[in-house]
């Protein structure tokens, strides 16, 4: 097994990084991404149409005979 000093020193690094991410006060990054309205039309037209499907094919509820 070889030893790469170079490996050594990024792995130290990265570890640094990941566990200071963790503390109260680091740096807040927002996750939001915008997405453009063209984008945002098309996939609420193809929710609803995926939606229309699934009603359409939905099997309908059983009539069960209840004995009196």
């Amino acid at each position: 097994m070889t030893y790469e000093p170079f490996a050594a020193g990024l792995a130290v690094e990265l570890t640094r990084r990941h566990v200071g991410s963790a503390r109260p006060d680091a740096p807040v990054v927002s996750d939001e991404r915008v997405r453009p309205a063209r984008i945002a039309g098309a996939r609420l037209r193809l929710a609803g149409s995926l939606r229309a499907v699934a009603a359409r094919v939905e099997p309908r509820p059983a009539k069960v005979c209840q004995p009196s």
